[in-house]
């Protein structure tokens, strides 16, 4: 193709010099940057993701119904109504309460929940250290989260005592105390670590005195996103009056805010390719401006307009693909390396990204997929093509004879 060797002639590094070739480099070098930080920003935004849903939404609850006054005493049939909706993929009976927890002289507020050790129980589960289901069979034991633990020096083995509002009279009264035995840690990595223990059903009865049946009954669903659905369209079907609560109610914010962040980072994307690709508008320019000669000999040759256009087309768009392909090969890198890169970094500069108290995660996840890698690419390489159109009517605006009298 004619045109494009036109265009790789004008692009030859030996045909610039001094400021010209500087701001030609910088084109390429500014769309290489700008694929790179974006690529491993979308992999960040899609780690924060896939941590929420693979992750966070095991240890909390999809939908879940707690009984308006007293107790489920007949925790069973509301399982079993559950269960008939096919987008349900387990239902399980839960006590939940709150507690103090008192470790020598210092306390902390916790979210008790007792489970079935045996039976159906939540995916938090899977977070348990090992064997520490199991005995939670035993009467009076908890499994204490990772960060209270920490917090407070407490070891497996260990005991703690509980205070829990007296609940037999509503007057005010010293609370009740139990004593519990940590037979093992609840392993997240998050906030839920600074806020969880779980006990079995039968020790929460005992804290709680409640004679038989649960407060509360979870779900699990086949598809996180249709929770909302999936627990009005189960809770209008139970017979006892209920609150209806789910995921996108209690965790919700997390989901949004990451999708909010996505949106931000890909109105980034334009303004930064915008302005990486106004470097080769000033290239293109410049070339104009540097080869009227070349131009007005090739015109009067027989070198239509269409042509020029197509020239000056391949040259700014070459430019954007050398960028594009260099800025997904370091964005790809920088994004696979990004969580070693922030830990090397903390532990350089003493500090946390993430704190695990505050947030969902403590660390920076990073997931990259091709389908941003491709977008990324697209949009440089778009607005590269956009870039040449101007610089390429500057060039059938000259006039062969005029811009040949001007050279001699």
């Amino acid at each position: 193709m004619l045109t494009f060797k036109l265009a790789q002639r004008f692009s030859e590094r030996r045909s610039r010099s001094g400021l010209f070739a500087f701001i030609a480099s910088s084109s390429t070098v500014g769309i290489v940057l700008g694929c790179a930080v974006l690529i491993a920003s979308l992999s960040m935004m899609n780690g924060f993701e896939n941590v929420l849903e693979q992750k966070l939404l095991k240890a909390v609850p999809h939908a879940s119904f707690t009984k308006v006054e007293g107790t489920f005493d007949n925790w069973a049939r509301i399982v079993k109504i559950a269960k008939r909706d096919s987008r349900v993929a387990e239902a399980y009976p839960v006590i939940k309460q709150t507690a103090m927890l008192r470790s020598g002289d210092q306390f902390k507020g916790i979210m008790l929940e007792g489970i079935a050790p045996n039976g159906p129980h939540p995916s938090a589960t899977e977070f348990f250290t090992d064997g520490a289901r199991a005995q939670l069979n035993q009467l009076n034991t908890i499994v204490l989260g990772q960060g209270i633990a920490h917090t407070y020096g407490v070891e497996v083995g260990d005991t703690l005592e509980l205070l829990v509002a007296d609940k037999s009279s509503q007057q005010f009264r010293s609370p009740q105390r139990h004593r519990l035995k940590v037979v093992g840690l609840f392993e997240f990595g998050g906030e839920l670590d600074h806020q969880m223990g779980y006990v079995s059903l039968d020790t929460a009865r005992v804290i709680g005195e409640i004679k038989h049946g649960v407060s509360t009954v979870e779900l699990k669903v086949t598809d996180v996103f249709q929770a909302p659905q999936v627990a009005n369209s189960v809770g209008n079907q139970l017979p006892e009056l209920v609150y209806v609560d789910h995921w996108m109610r209690t965790q919700g914010h997390l989901y949004r805010d990451i999708e909010l962040v996505r949106t931000v980072i890909y109105l980034v994307l334009v303004l930064v390719m915008a302005v990486a690709c106004f470097n080769i508008v000033s290239t293109l320019v410049m070339t104009v401006t540097k080869k009227r000669p070349q131009i007005a000999m090739l015109k009067t040759m027989g070198l239509d307009n269409r042509r020029i256009v197509a020239t000056f087309f391949w040259q700014g768009t070459l430019s954007g693909l050398k960028g594009a392909f260099w800025g997904s090969l370091w964005g790809v890198a920088l994004a696979s390396a990004l969580p070693q890169i922030i830990l090397l970094l903390e532990q350089a500069l003493h500090f946390q990204v993430l704190s695990d108290d505050v947030y969902f995660v403590s660390e920076v996840p990073s997931v990259w997929c091709w389908i941003d890698v491709v977008l990324v690419c697209c949009v440089a390489i778009t607005m590269s093509a956009i870039a040449t159109l101007y610089p390429a009517w500057r060039a059938t605006q000259i006039e062969p004879a005029q811009a040949l009298h001007e050279h001699h």
